[in-house]
């Protein structure tokens, strides 16, 4: 027995000496648990700042055009209130990703915003002893809902006010009510930036120099003031619904305050056909919204959506509305009435081979008869191949001048190309498209055509 209990010591021994290994082991197990808590705790607060940041950016892009327009009014400066404007979104996106957003995002942008006013008035008004503007604005009153919609409906009527040229107000309404910068200004009007920005810059000025009143027309004033403001907001909306660059299709901030802004408008002037119309045709296009692009985010033609996911009660309001229009211009077609009644042709078609194209040609003509423009010609001749065939729509857009620079002139040549099987001329056409200003999906999209050519 003990010789037995003798002859175990040494394995005893030796279990106790594995002991440190053992526990060296475990705390090397634990240090790595730990490691890895500690990484998935960073990795769950970056995802929590990205979404917080991603949340700031949507209420900011929402609530921006309201917050300059309510400090275009009270400073009565457009740079000015610009500036503070963007100190504000800068604070809060720096703010909101570390502490969320709060109940009350209009209040915290509008209070930022005002204090930069503060700050930049009082610095100029004490190089001439005066502070009284500053210090009227350091406790403003707070502004009601229909403040809001006013100072809105002023910025716009602002920007598009007769004594600017036409493309000078479209421009300034851009950069204002729709946040876009320079360049994208610039490129939505098929200019160059550098004279985008001199053109702004004399644009403000004009306005600071003559004075021109920040206010909604009288009745009797608006009809000569709604070619500018209407052109506008097709423009702050069309930018949204097919954006001219970046990594998304559509611009949802955008399409919703051109969305917004056709509402007001028809608030305004409820009898007024132009309105009506532009209400109508922003809603009948947003509502294929859900359906015009794939799983991967490429566009989808009317002849690939799922119509199924168009949204009925915009087409219902819509048509309604293209009604009420057509109702009052029975010998004077409106441009914007006329694009509508288009997009109510194939909003009402329960399927893409039974679109109406006869009727969707004619509505053409008649545009064409009130906004004779290249865009409008290629639109036509691309239902023209619809009807009758890629050839016959060929034909038209060869007969076409002065959309070299347009990307979607050299698409439709290269998928009118691609039907007929000359499959080396479409990709020439597909390469030119792409050669010019693209939104990400869009881009995709034409070199899967290109693709396929070879």
């Amino acid at each position: 027995m003990l010789t037995g209990d003798a002859a175990s010591q040494p394995g005893r021994a030796a279990d106790a000496a594995s002991q440190p290994g053992r526990a060296a082991d475990a705390a090397s197990q634990q240090g790595r648990a730990a490691d890895a808590a500690s990484q998935q705790g960073r990795a769950a607060d970056a995802a929590q700042v990205i979404r917080a940041a991603d949340a700031a950016a949507q209420v900011i892009r929402a609530e921006r055009s309201r917050i300059l327009a309510t400090l275009i009014r009270v400073t009565g400066s457009v740079d000015l209130a610009e500036d503070a404007t963007q100190d504000a979104v800068v604070r809060a996106l720096q703010t909101w990703a570390r502490e969320g957003v709060p109940d009350n995002p209009r209040g915290w942008l509008l209070v930022v915003a005002r204090r930069r006013a503060v700050d930049v008035i009082r610095r100029e008004a004490r190089r001439s002893g005066k502070e009284a503007e500053a210090v009227a604005l350091l406790d403003p009153a707070p502004d009601s809902p229909e403040s809001v919609r006013d100072d809105l409906l002023r910025l716009v009527f602002t920007c598009c006010h007769p004594a600017l040229s036409l493309d000078t107000q479209v421009a300034l309404a851009l950069r204002t009510l729709g946040g876009l910068a320079t360049a994208e200004v610039a490129r939505a009007l098929v200019v160059p930036e550098a004279t985008m920005t001199k053109r702004l810059t004399r644009a403000k000025q004009k306005i600071t120099r003559a004075g021109i009143p920040y206010r909604i027309p009288g009745a009797e004033e608006l009809p000569g003031r709604l070619a500018g403001v209407a052109a506008t907001v097709y423009l702050i909306f069309n930018e949204g619904y097919a954006a001219g660059a970046g990594d998304d299709l559509i611009r949802v901030g955008l399409a919703d305050e051109g969305l917004r802004l056709a509402r007001l408008l028809v608030e305004l002037m409820p009898d007024e056909p132009t309105v009506l119309g532009l209400l109508a045709l922003l809603l009948l296009q947003d509502s294929r919204r859900l359906a015009r692009a794939d799983a991967d985010g490429r566009p989808l033609l009317l002849a690939e959506q799922d119509r199924s996911l168009w949204d009925r009660a915009a087409i219902t309001t819509g048509v309604a509305l293209v009604g009420q229009a057509l109702r009052r211009t029975p010998d004077n077609p409106d441009r914007y009435v006329v694009q509508a009644a288009i997009a109510a042709c194939h909003a009402l078609a329960p399927s893409y081979d039974r679109t109406p194209w006869d009727a969707v040609i004619s509505w053409y003509d008649v545009l064409l008869t009130v906004h004779d423009t290249p865009v409008v010609r290629l639109n036509r001749a691309a239902a023209v191949a619809e009807r009758d065939g890629p050839a016959a729509g060929l034909a038209l857009v060869g007969a076409i001048v002065g959309l070299a620079g347009y990307p979607w002139f050299h698409a439709t040549r290269g998928e009118l190309l691609r039907r007929l099987g000359r499959a080396d001329e479409a990709a020439t056409a597909y390469r030119a498209a792409l050669a010019l200003d693209l939104n990400g999906p869009q881009a995709a999209r034409l070199r899967d055509r290109l693709a396929e050519c070879r």
